[in-house]
């Protein structure tokens, strides 16, 4: 399927490896000129370097507001302007109610929650002003089913649905859909580190049967940024084999 956004821009946060890495890729491979960024200089350049077509590397920092807004600019002085922005980033600290100090808080909310709000803040009035523009936020399956010992990654992530749901109301008239999705596992470096190795799909309680692949993840982020997904906004589509077990 052409998706019909063929040289678009795009600017994907937190995208040297992983879902990030896998969402850039799908994008460029719809010819899709894309920036990526990381901090690491020498990761940036080999991500870079394999998603090819002219992708563009930036060492940037997208845990904080002003690093999240930073990394935007710099996209759209790389290549213009910027069409889609796809949000993305490491999750803040695990912890439970009775192990997380309250400043702790803090921290959790400028990397999950704001970095987000400085993304959005630099790209979305220009996508605006030029009547088109795609906004996909990665987020995580804790929005729905809130995860044991993450209490941070549960709040901030459930305030950046929220902060999307409203933006995505108020600009959809523009051309602009805004739409979260959300990972369960997925066969990314984070998930081998933490289970020392691929882990048993048996005990993760997959209805699927298969531990997820970050490409299929991909695809979908890059059809959310197509034309045929221009009438699909405001949505939080979960990506996770089945494992969410509510109705809504």
């Amino acid at each position: 399927m052409d998706l019909g956004i063929s040289k678009r821009t795009a600017a994907v946060a937190a995208s040297t490896a992983g879902l990030g890495f896998a969402s850039a890729a799908a994008l460029a491979s719809e010819g899709v000129r894309v920036v990526i960024c990381g901090r690491d200089a020498e990761r940036v350049a080999a991500a870079a370097k394999k998603i090819g077509n002219g992708c563009v590397g930036i060492v940037a920092d997208v845990s904080t507001q002003d690093g999240g807004a930073e990394f935007v600019r710099q996209a759209i002085a790389a290549l213009g302007h910027i069409d889609i922005l796809v949000t993305n980033g490491g999750g803040p600290a695990a912890g439970n109610f009775a192990t997380t100090p309250s400043d702790g808080y803090i921290a959790g909310l400028q990397q999950s929650l704001l970095s987000v709000v400085g993304m959005c803040t630099v790209a979305v009035p220009q996508m605006q002003s030029r009547g088109w523009g795609r906004v996909v936020a990665i987020t995580s399956l804790a929005v729905r089913q809130p995860m044991e010992n993450l209490i941070l990654s549960n709040t901030a992530r459930a305030g950046v649905t929220g902060y999307l749901k409203t933006i995505a109301r108020e600009v959809a008239v523009d051309g602009v859909t805004v739409n979260t999705v959300q990972p369960g596992t997925h066969l990314t470096d984070r998930i081998t580190q933490l289970y020392g190795g691929t882990p048993d799909v048996a005990t993760l309680d997959i209805p699927a049967g298969v531990i997820g692949d970050p490409a299929d993840f991909g695809a979908t982020v890059a059809y959310l940024c197509g034309e045929q997904a221009k009438y699909i906004t405001g949505t939080s589509i979960q990506i996770d084999g089945g494992s969410y077990a509510g109705l809504q």
